[in-house]
């Protein structure tokens, strides 16, 4: 079906049904633009080999020494 089909067919519609039409392509167009919604779980595991040869205990022991300090 053509574009052009689709307006000869429009044209046979009352007003009030052209703006159901115009209402329901409007939705139609608007879904098509909206962007994919993304998960957080996405991001799981996300940078993991950064903390591979870190020892995360001792890591955790240090930032809180470090906070003792600045109080």
């Amino acid at each position: 079906m053509t574009v052009s089909e689709v307006l000869r067919q429009a044209k046979a519609l009352s007003p009030l049904e052209r703006k159901e039409l115009l209402r329901s392509l409007h939705d139609l167009v608007a879904k098509d633009d909206q962007k994919p919604t993304r998960s957080l779980l996405e991001l799981a595991g996300l940078g993991k080999e950064v903390w591979q040869k870190i020892d995360t205990d001792a890591y955790i022991n240090e930032l809180r020494d470090e906070w003792d300090q600045a109080t």
